[in-house]
């Protein structure tokens, strides 16, 4: 089984393909590597750590192309309807809809830079929680849902960079949470 167990590995679309086997059993190792592919590629596009970016879409969806919340979200990347029209997105194209999420994600980490202690943070909440909350309450609300969100992506995202890390001494993994 490609890259379900092993040593650490040195590049980030193989650790995040480890992660997607892992998650979802129903994804084969060459569809594995197509989609943490693409998803390296629109990660460095809008300035994003890969591993950000495969965490979130691992707790959106397992990287799931069919799958459909019960509020209506759509896709690999849980986009509503309106939200990916607003992106110009199909949700329901695994690649669109990995760009759109790295779009989305990227412009909030960019905005949110100068004004928390945790761009990734915050963009994880704005985009779970949307960005009005995220000014309202100036920072990830105080919604639990929200909250635990925040928390599982921080780990999926750890877990995901340990894959990567090489023990050449890099530094691996998310930047601390405030």
């Amino acid at each position: 089984m490609l890259f379900r167990d092993g040593a650490p590995v040195a590049q980030p679309d193989l650790a995040i393909a480890r992660a997607i086997l892992r998650t979802n059993p129903r994804v084969v190792g060459c569809a594995a590597l197509l989609l943490a592919v693409a998803t390296v590629r629109a990660a460095r596009e809008h300035d994003l750590p890969p591993e950000f970016l495969g965490a979130t879409l691992l707790q959106e969806s397992a990287y799931d192309v069919e799958a459909l919340s019960s509020a209506g979200a759509v896709g690999i990347a849980q986009f509503m309807p309106e939200t990916a029209a607003d992106v110009g997105i199909d949700p329901r194209d695994p690649l669109q809809a990995i760009g759109g999420a790295a779009e989305l994600l990227g412009s909030y980490v960019a905005q949110y830079r100068d004004q928390y202690d945790d761009p990734y943070a915050t963009a994880l909440a704005a985009y779970n929680a949307g960005p009005v909350a995220v000014e309202r309450y100036r920072g990830v609300p105080p919604y639990a849902e929200t909250r635990e969100y925040v928390d599982l992506i921080f780990d999926r995202w750890a877990r995901i960079a340990s894959y990567e890390c090489a023990g050449d001494g890099a530094r691996c993994g998310p930047k601390p949470k405030s």
